[in-house]
C-alpha cells in the first residue's frame, strides 16, 4: 500500500496542521501515535498536561514534569507549541477559589491567584510556548458572560486580568481566546462583543480558536463558520480551527455544544457501533471532513492553524462524553493507527484546491 503523504507538507502553503497530545502519547508509550504525529504535524497541543488542576493541584505544588516532557517533544521536533489553557472553569480545583476556612475567597486574593499561576506556568515555558489559549469558554451559549466562580469573584475583567498577566509571563508569546459553538450567531456575538471590549481597553489579544467540535449534521450550516472565520478576522485576530473533531453518533441533547459537565446515560441508541463504522457512516464523514476543509483552504488567508483533537480514535474525548463507555470514530486515523477514508478525503481536497 503507498504510504499516505503527509498533511503538513499538503497544506504547507495554507496553514499549520497541529495535532493534541494525551499524557501516554507525552510520556513515549504510544510510538505508533508519535510516528503520524511527526509525520503530519508541525503544531501540538497538550490535552490535559497544562490544564490548572494538572499542573498546580494544591496551593504550593506544581506537576511540572507531563508539561516538561511536552514542551521538549515539540521542540525536538521544531513544532510550533501550543500550551492549553490558562484560564478555565473547568478542571480548576477548589482550593484555587476557596480560604483556608472553606469560604470564598475575594477579588484581590483570586486575582493574586490567577496571577501567580500564569506567572509560575507561562513563565516556566517564555520563549518555548509559543502561543497561550489563555482564556477558554468564557461566553455561555446565549452570548452573554459564563457565570463561573471567576465572574463571580472577580467580575467581568477577569478575562481582561488574565491576558494582562499572561502578556507580563511571556511578551513574545501568542496570546489567544479560545472557545466552541462558535458558529452559533448569537455566541459568536457574544464573543465579539468581550473581544472589542479587551481591545478598547488596551488589552492585547492575538488570535481566537473555533474549537471543531462538530458531527455530521451540526453545524447545520457550513455558512455560519464562514461568518464566524471572517468576523474574527475582521476584529484583527488570527483566526485558529482548534479541538477539531467530528462525531458519528447521536447527540441526546439538542443545544449540542461541549460543556464538559454534560453527561448523560448510556443507552443502546445512543451507541450504535459498538463494534465497527458502516462504510456508508465513513463516506458520510469523509465528505464532511472534505467540506469543512474546503472552507479552511477558501480563507487560508486567515486561518494559521487546523488541530485535530487527537491522533485516533481511540484517543478520543468523545468515547467518553457525553456518555462514557460509547464507541465514537472522529478521526482522521482509526484505532489500528490506520489512515480513513476521511483522511483521503482531506488529501483529495488539498490536492484539488491547490491545483
Amino acid at each position: 500500500m503507498q504510504d499516505p503523504p503527509a498533511l503538513k507538507e499538503l497544506f504547507e502553503d495554507d496553514f499549520i496542521i497541529g495535532v493534541a497530545l494525551n499524557l501516554n502519547q507525552i510520556s513515549g508509550n504510544e510510538p505508533e501515535a508519535m510516528a503520524l504525529m511527526e509525520k503530519h504535524c508541525n503544531s501540538i497541543s497538550p490535552e490535559d498536561v497544562l490544564k490548572w488542576g494538572e499542573v498546580h493541584p494544591e496551593p504550593d505544588e506544581y506537576h511540572f514534569e507531563p508539561a516538561d516532557c511536552f514542551v521538549a517533544l515539540g521542540e525536538k521536533h521544531k513544532m510550533f507549541v501550543v500550551g492549553h489553557a490558562l484560564v478555565w472553569h473547568q478542571q480548576t480545583p477548589d482550593w484555587v477559589f476557596l480560604d483556608a476556612s472553606g469560604r470564598p475567597v475575594d477579588r484581590a486574593e483570586l486575582l493574586e491567584r490567577m496571577r501567580g499561576h500564569i506567572a509560575s506556568v507561562a513563565g516556566r515555558y517564555k520563549g518555548r510556548i509559543h502561543g497561550w489559549d489563555v482564556v477558554n469558554e468564557a461566553v455561555d451559549d446565549d452570548g452573554r458572560m459564563r457565570k463561573s466562580k471567576w465572574l463571580e469573584i472577580v467580575g467581568e475583567d477577569y478575562a481582561q486580568k488574565a491576558f494582562e498577566f499572561a502578556h507580563a509571563a511571556d511578551p513574545d508569546a501568542a496570546l489567544y481566546y479560545n472557545d466552541y459553538s462558535l458558529c452559533a450567531p448569537v455566541k459568536r456575538d457574544g464573543v465579539i462583543r468581550l473581544i472589542r471590549d479587551l481591545q478598547s481597553r488596551g488589552v492585547r489579544v492575538d488570535g481566537i480558536g473555533i474549537q471543531g467540535h462538530w458531527s455530521l449534521d451540526y453545524p447545520e450550516r457550513l455558512d455560519d463558520l464562514e461568518q464566524s472565520i471572517l468576523a474574527f478576522s475582521e476584529l484583527g485576530l488570527d483566526v485558529m480551527i482548534t479541538e477539531l473533531d467530528v462525531s458519528v453518533l447521536p447527540f441526546p441533547d439538542p443545544q449540542r455544544g461541549a460543556d464538559v459537565s454534560l453527561h448523560f446515560e448510556k443507552k443502546k441508541e445512543w451507541d450504535p457501533y459498538p463494534e465497527v463504522l458502516p462504510d456508508a457512516v465513513q463516506e458520510k464523514l469523509a465528505r464532511r471532513y472534505s467540506e469543512f476543509f474546503r472552507i479552511f483552504h477558501k480563507h487560508r488567508d486567515k486561518i494559521s492553524r487546523v488541530t485535530l483533537w487527537g491522533v485516533h480514535d481511540g484517543q478520543s474525548w468523545l468515547n467518553r462524553w457525553p456518555i462514557r463507555g460509547r464507541t465514537d470514530y472522529p478521526l482522521l486515523f482509526d484505532r489500528a493507527y490506520r489512515a480513513k477514508p476521511a483522511f483521503g478525503a482531506v488529501v483529495k481536497t488539498a490536492c484539488a484546491t491547490n491545483e
